[in-house]
């Protein structure tokens, strides 16, 4: 390995520094090709380290601009990398083109690695950039002799569900994947009301564009589905779910005297999260994000597996210290089921929920899914093999765990999936016979507020009990906690950026006017003491 060059077409810049992040690598699309390089060949590591099994290679920047591109890398079981693979791959992304091949050598000596060939499988979304990341990233697997799949334009959980598929010797392209969530789909529906409404589907005029067109066919006998934005310019521009989350308004496509009660769902540039949304006969907007998915399904599976009185099934809440408090409330409070706060970052969410036969878990910007233990399956599938010839069991339990376990086929078991989990809202509305006013008065979000206040060093805060609280400076939590104790249902917390110097700063309270007023005085006493210490 000390052998490998870096071709000229990789070369890296000595000033540029490169952080594998929350999202893998992501920054503007022309600085990447030294790093896509690096991280084939990092790929090609991993994959000997797991005796020759698949690594995914993904190449998107998701909802950022057209301009910007990323990549990460999938582990053999379809998830993230470990942590300390991310700082390999940091590491090796920021070595000199000189130090690159002793670098990638010595890296080598510390793992055990199979005397067997490394094999990828590679993806990538739409963007102008992709095609020639995605080449600089086959180049340094080839340069170690490993062998690729390249997948071409497909989403990130499509990606990440053909790494798993492909180590389990099961189909896994993308024509394996329409077929398998839409019978998924058609099987969870027995039982359900027929409806005339159709679910319009904003695809961000993203790589999500061509999956959505292939399910809107193979589904068209079961359900409606329409298509917006599926154009391969313009990507998330003023479109998409990003866009509805954080702008709250309709994107573009929709009309708002026109498309009153229609029912729209946005996902992002590579389809691994969605936002509902729809205009009321008043005419306002009302968004249905992360925590309303989050609060459906926590309602839908702890009423089906209560009905089922399994004993010993676990169920787990996970979100993030960004939910909103009515959400929070809802789920622990009404539907009295426990939940779970980790630090935010999907893989950290993901990680939490495996905990539980049943992991519940979203972030607020609409990423998240379900995750289903070994053990929770066995018990599902034990108790119907079961009940199946016993008569003294009522047909209609039976047919509540059959939907049930249909229903769970149609769950990613890797990650967030925009359109799986589309699948799955539509399963959940029509059984339950709900418009999505109905989901929409589960409860009424607490009013809040972020802000992104600069300062000078980030790094000076440090935060606990998953982010909710500081640790350092000393002295700044009590100055929190004095402001919220201000304002009626106040929370507020403090959370430094992983990128750059600012602070994102949180806050909810009883009125929009309270909320405001919190985040801007918490934002005063974060500058007041960062000021202090420097």
């Amino acid at each position: 390995m000390e052998s490998i060059t870096v071709p000229s077409l990789y070369h890296k810049d000595p000033n540029q520094k490169y952080q594998y992040g929350t999202a893998g690598f992501r920054l503007i699309a022309s600085l990447l090709p030294p790093v896509l390089f690096r991280i084939g060949c990092l790929a090609v590591l991993r994959s000997l380290v797991k005796g020759g099994a698949y690594v995914g290679v993904m190449i998107t920047a998701s909802h950022n601009p057209e301009q910007d591109n990323g990549v990460k890398l999938v582990d053999t079981d379809g998830e993230v990398l470990p942590l300390e693979w991310e700082g390999y791959a940091e590491q090796l992304s920021n070595l000199s083109d000189s130090d690159f091949g002793s670098g990638l050598a010595s890296l080598a000596k510390t793992l055990e690695l199979s005397n067997v060939q490394g094999r990828i499988i590679i993806g990538r979304d739409t963007r102008s950039s992709s095609s020639t990341l995605s080449k600089a990233a086959i180049d340094g697997v080839e340069a170690l002799n490993g062998a690729v799949i390249d997948l071409g334009e497909v989403t990130t959980p499509q990606l990440h569900w053909a790494v798993y598929r492909k180590n389990r010797n099961e189909a896994f392209d993308p024509v394996a994947y329409i077929d398998w969530f839409s019978s998924a789909f058609k099987r969870s529906l027995v039982g359900a009301i027929p409806t005339d409404i159709p679910t319009v589907i904003d695809c961000s005029n993203g790589v999500g564009a061509q999956a959505a067109k292939s399910f809107v066919k193979a589904l068209e006998s079961v359900h409606r589905f329409e298509i917006i934005n599926d154009s391969r310019v313009n990507l998330n521009f003023g479109v998409g779910a990003d866009f509805v989350k954080s702008k709250q308004k309709i994107p573009a496509g929709v009309d708002p005297q026109k498309d009153r009660l229609k029912k729209f769902v946005s996902i992002d540039g590579d389809a691994d999260r969605l936002i509902y949304f729809y205009i009321d006969e008043s005419g306002n907007f009302r968004l249905l994000d992360g925590d309303r998915i989050l609060s459906l399904y926590a309602l839908y599976f702890s009423e089906v597996i209560g009905n089922l009185s399994l004993k010993d099934f676990t169920i787990g809440i996970v979100q993030t210290a960004y939910a909103n408090g009515a959400s929070t409330d809802f789920v622990s409070q009404t539907l009295k089921l426990p939940i779970h706060c980790t630090p935010t970052g999907v893989k950290y969410l993901h990680r939490k929920a495996q905990e539980f036969d049943l992991g519940i878990y979203f972030e607020a910007n609409g990423h998240g899914t379900l995750t289903l233990s070994k053990k929770g399956l066995a018990t599902l599938e034990d108790l119907d093999l079961k009940w199946k010839d016993d008569p003294d069991v009522p047909q209609q339990k039976k047919d509540c765990l059959s939907r049930l376990l249909s229903i769970f086929t149609l769950i990613n078991p890797c990650i967030g999936d925009a359109l799986g989990d589309m699948l799955l809202v539509e399963t959940i509305l029509r059984h339950k016979k709900w418009t999505l006013g109905d989901w929409y008065n589960l409860y009424v979000d607490l009013p809040n507020t972020l802000i992104a206040q600069k300062v000078k060093d980030r790094m000076l805060i440090k935060t606990t009990d998953a982010e909710r609280r500081v640790s350092a400076p000393l002295g700044l939590q009590e100055k929190i906690d004095a402001l919220v104790s201000k304002f009626r249902r106040g929370r507020s917390f403090v959370r430094p950026s992983g990128t750059e110097d600012i602070v994102r700063i949180y806050a909810e309270a009883e009125t929009k006017e309270g909320a405001d007023a919190l985040a801007s005085g918490v934002a005063l006493a974060v500058c007041d003491v960062l000021d202090a210490l420097s």
